[in-house]
């Protein structure tokens, strides 16, 4: 990180990129709120980094004003739209988003998004000169150094309210479900979630490895016959996206063809990333957006803000992409050691 020093801004430009999480508006509207304070004006860009590097994008740039972000703190989504940028990933794109940055005379860049986001500012460095902070947006939870990421609560409790409702209609008719959850590469949205529904099994990249499908086939086929024999009424298991291959349906189609279980499979899919974001995620939200603002302030750059302890920090780009945040070992130790074994046995 750099050191401190106290720096004259007078205009802030503001973008979210990559997959839109619930509370990236509440962010937006933060860090206008913020400026304002410190009578620095807002440019909001669309569509992610395109509006940095596409005319027709470059052309919808706007002043943020406070009229314009009063009402969106409840609203999911993002008014600045969001879209992932392959031009970032070339020289040409990297220019022309520095050329855009100058020409609008902008001294600091606050971008809302994940790893893939920060990875841009990370490029842009060798062709602008400006401030850059990052603003942890990604209901997936997997950016290293902070302990939430804004959307990652209301995505859990999507996930909730929906297998609760899977489990009502799977109790009545003595069903086995497969749900499928979002989250890339990683099982903090399928742990929670699975965790806090009950789920009978919960399959993420922490506790399996695809070159154990066959072993793990069966020994679902052993665990849910005799979890069905000890008159359980429903059975979920809860199983993260990219996991299995060919996912939740495939996986139902193995057990019947194997076993002769039948599952229903059922993807939860984008579902998770939408809907208005609960108080976590405003409340976090919020206290992301003036933070970034009076890191800019002090000459901060190059860094992420990050929530440690109830408390607001910050952490180089690089540090914060390094490599994905594990799940709590505490979560997988219960799941596969109390929780999936105590499920086995209820009557």
């Amino acid at each position: 990180m750099n050191n401190k020093k106290t720096t004259s801004i007078k205009r802030i430009a503001l973008l979210t990129s990559g997959g839109d999480a619930p509370g990236m508006n509440a962010a937006i509207r933060s860090v206008v709120l913020a400026a304002h304070h410190y009578h620095i004006e807002v440019i909001g860009f669309y569509h992610g980094y395109n509006g940095l590097v596409c005319e027709e994008h470059i052309a919808m740039a706007e002043p943020l004003t406070l009229l314009k972000v009063n009402s969106i703190i409840h609203l999911g989504g993002t008014i600045l739209k969001s879209a992932r940028c392959q031009l970032m990933h070339e020289a040409k794109g990297l220019q022309l988003a520095a050329d855009t940055l100058n020409d609008k005379n902008i001294d600091a860049l606050v971008v809302i998004g994940g790893d893939g986001s920060f990875s841009g500012l990370l490029a842009l460095q060798a062709y602008w000169s400006g401030q850059m902070i990052g603003i942890p947006g990604t209901i997936d939870n997997d950016l290293d150094g902070t302990d939430y990421t804004i959307g990652f609560a209301t995505a859990v409790n999507t996930g909730i309210e929906a297998i609760d409702k899977i489990r009502d209609t799977a109790d009545a008719f003595e069903r086995i479900f497969i749900v499928e959850l979002m989250g890339r590469h990683c099982g903090h949205i399928t742990f929670n979630v699975g965790i806090a529904c009950a789920a009978e099994q919960v399959l993420s990249f922490e506790n399996f490895n695809a070159n154990e499908q066959s072993s793990k086939l069966q020994q679902l086929a052993t665990e849910i016959t005799t979890a069905k024999k000890n008159r359980h009424s429903s059975y979920i298991i809860v199983i993260a996206e990219n996991l299995w291959p060919g996912g939740a349906v495939e996986l139902a189609r193995q057990l019947h063809l194997q076993a002769d279980i039948e599952c229903t499979p059922c993807i939860l899919g984008h579902i998770q990333r939408g809907g208005s974001p609960i108080a976590k995620d405003r409340i976090l939200a919020t206290k992301m957006g003036v933070a970034a603002v009076q890191a800019l302030i002090d000459g901060e750059s190059n860094i992420m803000v990050a929530e440690q302890n109830n408390a607001m920090n910050f952490i180089t780009l690089d540090e914060a992409i390094k490599h994905k945040k594990v799940v709590s070992k505490q979560l997988i130790d219960a799941q596969q050691n109390i929780l999936a074994l105590t499920a086995q046995t209820q009557c």
